[in-house]
């Protein structure tokens, strides 16, 4: 299978009064075009640090990521934008929808940034709340909404650009175990349906389940575990 995502040799440090905290060094992961890939490790870890590396939220200290064969932090910020646009989904714990904005409006922000038309992005803004069964809740505001159905938003919005790849930090962390496994029977029922390939960040042993490969992520290294 072709690698859609390759990190070589990767290392994050930030600088402290008295010195330097190392999260990690000489790491390296590869994401195979349609994988479902879990890293898994405690809190404090650095698995959202990793995860924001191969999504081009952030440069590394040391070392390269290739998506799609793009050599990506030998670019400008202007062009790390556009391969973020291009490629990447982001799934975060904390859903991160605006309260003032409907559940439609907050799918199609993306795209109203981008200077898209308001209809034309409200519309894709429905059809992907349909995606997740949502689409009757488009004119309801996040406060009108459960848990699970703002993460239904969320992950809405991460599909709206019809990226390759799809990130998820804690996908299910501020859910009850019932509505975090339907979101999780989502995701991989849209991973599978759309071709995705994806990385689950999680500290739980079930969400993992759900993946193809599992990563334990330890002491700045990543462990392949066993099969389950």
């Amino acid at each position: 299978m072709n690698e859609i995502l390759l990190a070589q040799g990767l290392s994050k440090e930030y600088p402290l009064p008295d010195g330097t905290l190392t999260v990690f060094e000489g790491l390296d992961f590869s994401l195979a075009e349609g994988e479902l890939v879990a890293i898994m490790g405690v809190s404090g870890v650095g698995k959202t640090t990793l995860l924001n590396l191969f999504g081009a939220l952030d440069r590394p200290t040391k070392g390269k990521v290739y998506i799609d064969g793009e050599d990506v932090f030998a670019k400008n910020e202007k062009e790390l934008a556009d391969v973020r646009n291009r490629y990447i989904g982001f799934i975060f714990q904390f859903y991160h929808l605006l309260p003032e904005f409907t559940a439609a409006e907050n799918v199609s922000f993306p795209l109203l940034i981008r200077g898209v038309d308001k209809r034309e992005a409200y519309q894709k803004a429905v059809d992907k709340l349909d995606e997740v069964s949502l689409a009757d809740k488009a004119a309801l505001r996040p406060s009108q909404l459960s848990g699970g159905e703002q993460q239904r938003i969320a992950i809405a919005r991460a599909l709206l650009n019809e990226p390759r790849i799809l990130l998820a930090d804690e996908p299910t962390g501020n859910l009850d175990w019932k509505t975090g496994l339907k979101i999780l029977e989502l995701i991989k029922d849209l991973h599978k349906r759309k071709g995705l390939s994806s990385i689950l960040v999680t500290h739980n042993e079930k969400v993992a389940r759900f993946c193809q490969r599992a990563y334990l992520m330890e002491s700045g290294r990543l462990k392949l575990l066993p099969s389950p």
